[in-house]
């Protein structure tokens, strides 16, 4: 049997690959949005490579409106795996489906760390001057800050009995 041979250059591409840490979408960030509907993401929350896309999706889940939810790539993945998973009768996936793919788009920061909201996503989610960035650990939501004091006030009302399921 012949013997296999490693390249010294196939050592070093594996020995240099510096693992990445996990981003951890926590805090929140009042932010101005300018003119061109752009906003700020902090810079702990930004992809460590260039040209990363991320997520966008018009978000109505909160009875207090609707907020865009902003996901990485690693979680747009199981979000798309999730929905795969439904079974094939189920009328939700189609209306997932539809749903999500016409009402996201991919976005990338420019080179000062900030992504530009659509403008039709902007207005459903009412934020136009400023905006606040929620952190959900695994992604984060852009809201209205208005509407992000009324998720608040609900969240708190709901906190107890949602950290008493963490036991």
């Amino acid at each position: 049997m012949g013997e296999t041979t490693i390249s010294p250059k196939a050592v070093n591409k594996v020995n240099d690959a510096k693992p990445t840490e996990p981003t951890y979408y926590n805090s929140c960030y009042r932010h101005g949005v300018d003119e061109k509907r752009r906003v700020q993401i902090p810079a702990k929350w930004r992809p460590e490579k260039e040209g990363v896309e991320l997520t966008i999706i018009l978000w109505p889940k909160h009875q207090s409106g609707t907020c865009l939810r902003v996901l990485p790539p690693a979680e747009m993945a199981k979000l798309k795996a999730e929905i795969d998973a439904m079974p094939r009768g189920d009328a939700s996936k189609g209306v997932l489906k539809r749903f999500i793919g016409s009402g996201s788009v991919q976005v990338t920061l420019d080179k000062g760390g900030r992504i530009c909201l659509p403008d039709e996503m902007a207005r459903a989610a009412a934020i136009k001057d400023e905006a606040m960035l929620v952190g959900l650990l695994d992604s984060f939501e852009i809201w209205n800050p208005d509407r992000h004091e009324n998720v608040k006030a609900a969240d708190a009302a709901f906190a107890t009995e949602a950290f008493k399921l963490m036991d």
